[in-house]
């Protein structure tokens, strides 16, 4: 199939791309087009502008600071995957990346682009989750930020107003020694996830979970945090039976049914998906320790 009829738009400034969605009716923004493309050949939108970000170089990029990394919201995926500095400070990241489609796929599609695609079951959404990254949003009215807790508002639907862009995201550093962990299960590789799990922990000098976060995706709308796995890590020794518990409250999670699978199905998979997760951050963490 063939995209509908648009004008095409290729701003070099944040400034002007803001100008284009704030005077331009139904327009769209292009960032990597890994999803918005196919969209676009089905029909499933119609947009009758295209504003293509390609050149708006202000948007790429990533910066370490002290206690966070700064990622332009054009960076590419497979450039975030080879970041050696940030895999060393946030290793999940790499992880998780590796997951997400193929690395054809990765060297177009942006941080950004998957983020404001929200697809539930997508691997860089759970990432932010479990990070508790804060998005940069920009319009007309000047830049704000949102925990990236408030930024799905629902299926596929991102807290952004109409005439504006997601500029950046900032992800807090954990500190050096933390173990990390990612599993997913898709029916093939490259494929969205049918449910997903990203874990990070941090032990004390005595081997107990000192802090401990968990997300899961592809379950829900969004990917959910989920707080009675952590409150069952916290103060624990990673035994098998405290893994095993935290996974279990995973599998509480509500879920949704659709023509893949359905939902209780999903539930056991976040489980499960979840168990390893935690097998690996805690491996990791001992790891770092000894």
């Amino acid at each position: 199939m063939k995209p509908p009829p648009f004008r095409y738009h290729d701003p070099d400034s944040v400034e002007e791309a803001i100008g284009l969605l704030g005077r331009l009716e139904n327009a769209r923004l292009l960032a990597g087009g890994q999803s918005l493309m196919p969209m676009l050949n089905m029909r499933f939108v119609l947009p009758d502008h295209l504003i293509d970000l390609a050149r708006v170089e202000a948007l790429r990029g990533v910066r370490l600071e002290a206690d966070r990394a700064r990622i332009g919201a054009m960076t590419v995926q497979r450039d975030l995957e080879r970041d050696a500095a940030l895999a060393e400070r946030l290793p999940l990241v790499a992880e998780a990346l590796r997951w997400v489609g193929h690395r054809q796929t990765r060297n177009r599609g942006t941080l950004g682009g998957s983020l404001c695609h929200l697809d539930p079951a997508a691997e860089l959404p759970a990432v932010c989750a479990v990070l508790d990254a804060v998005v940069r949003v920009r319009g007309p009215g000047g830049e704000r930020q949102l925990a990236f807790a408030d930024f799905p508002l629902g299926y596929m639907t991102p807290a952004i107003e109409p005439d504006e862009m997601l500029v950046g995201v900032e992800l807090p550093l954990w500190p050096r020694g933390h173990g990390h962990g990612f599993a997913e299960f898709a029916r093939r590789h490259g494929d969205y996830a049918i449910a997903l799990a990203a874990v990070q922990l941090a032990l004390d000098a005595s081997g107990r979970i000192a802090r401990a976060a968990v997300a899961i995706g592809g379950v829900g709308p969004a990917p959910v945090r989920v707080q009675a796995a952590e409150r069952a890590l916290l103060g624990e020794a990673p035994t098998d039976a405290v893994l095993a518990a935290a996974a279990a409250a995973c599998r509480e999670v509500e879920a949704m049914d659709d023509v893949q699978v359905p939902g209780t199905y999903r539930r056991q998979l976040a489980g499960v998906m979840a168990r390893r997760a935690l097998a690996d951050a805690v491996a990791r963490a001992s790891a770092q320790g000894t």
